[in-house]
């Protein structure tokens, strides 16, 4: 499972227009190719920034209460970094993708009484409420369904899921070990490689949190789930019989609604879930039967649209759906009332 695929330089020609005798009386408009879409492991209302821009341009929130430091972003991706280059040893290990959302501003102290019009880009100060950073080791992949697989480690970070007006307590990150699908970059997330409450005082815990979570999971066992996937369909029927459950689950009786598995994708993903269904190039099968596989994706696909703190428990919840709805097809009971 760990080789090293080596693509070759692919070279870029341009060519030329020659205009002849009409050269004088052309004009001349340089065509500007639109930029390819490039796709993330998460979209919402996300944006990429760099490591530098962390370390360099953004302030580091504290604990109000005792003035204590918090983590702070950069150095969260720099221990995951520091853990996973040392677990994964003779491996390639990528740099962090990194994503933001929810910008803090302030502004320093000399500009407080500046008009916001005239403040200078040295009298602001920001940090970012929210962050993601997914980072990929291409050396270890497989293929499933037809799609390469690369392992990737995602972590996130939300400070408003802290108290930071109280005492330094300890800090709330949630981490994963997984597969990204490298046709459209979704996560698969199985439960043994998931920590989604993981308080530590200091980056020594944070490091050893990282060691421990890659060492317990079993990267063959969460392949060989999503392999099984690709043996069981779905009739277009019991796909539109399981968008209608879904969209119906978050309106039920509380009662009724906890004596189901839980289903945490919105009314907005499930939309998604059917769109992609009709037009997606890779995963949609309108007219024909789909897979568990091409579902599968079609949940993860749509959860790249979460917010950053919700994203990674809306990531292994897709697996649990997938999953679940797969025995179901097979005759489990338990994710029954979804195909029923």
């Amino acid at each position: 499972m760990r080789d090293l695929v080596i693509m070759p330089a692919m070279a870029q020609r341009r060519e030329s227009l020659n205009m002849g005798e009409f050269a004088e009386e052309a004009i001349i408009v340089e065509e500007v190719a639109a930029p390819k879409r490039v796709n993330h492991f998460i979209e919402a209302n996300t944006q990429e920034v760099t490591l530098h821009h962390l370390k360099h341009d953004c302030i580091t929130p504290v604990f109000s209460k005792d003035n204590e430091l918090t983590i702070n972003h950069a150095t969260f991706v720099e221990t995951i970094q520091d853990a996973t280059q040392s677990f994964f040893s003779g491996e390639k290990v990528e740099q962090a993708d990194i994503r933001v959302s929810h910008i803090i501003k302030g502004r320093i102290p000399e500009a407080i009484h500046k008009p916001a019009n005239q403040l200078l880009e040295s009298d602001k100060t920001i940090y970012y409420e929210r962050a993601a950073f997914s980072i990929d080791v291409p050396t270890i992949y497989e293929t499933v369904g037809g799609n390469k697989l690369n392992l990737s480690i995602v972590g996130v970070r939300a400070y408003n899921q802290m108290n930071l007006y109280s005492k330094k307590v300890p800090e709330l990150f949630r981490l994963a070990i997984g597969f990204k699908n490298q046709v459209c970059c979704n996560m698969c997330i199985f439960t043994d490689g998931y920590k989604d409450d993981l308080r530590v005082n200091n980056t020594s815990e944070l490091y050893r949190a990282a060691l421990e979570l890659f060492n317990n999971y079993n990267p063959a066992k969460h392949l060989y789930l999503m392999q099984q996937l690709g043996n069981t369909s779905m009739s277009e029927h019991q796909f539109a019989q399981i968008i209608g459950r879904m969209r119906l689950y978050q309106y039920l009786p509380t009662g009724y609604q906890k004596a189901l598995p839980r289903m945490l994708l919105t009314d907005t993903q499930i939309n998604s879930v059917a769109k992609a269904y009709i037009n997606d190039e890779n995963f949609g099968s309108l007219g024909s039967e789909l897979n568990m596989w091409k579902f599968y994706n079609l949940l993860t696909g749509a959860n790249k649209s979460s917010y950053i703190d919700s994203f990674l428990d809306r990531s292994l919840n897709a697996t649990e759906m997938a999953v679940g709805i797969n025995a179901a097809l097979h005759g489990d009971e338990r994710y029954k009332w979804f195909i029923d």
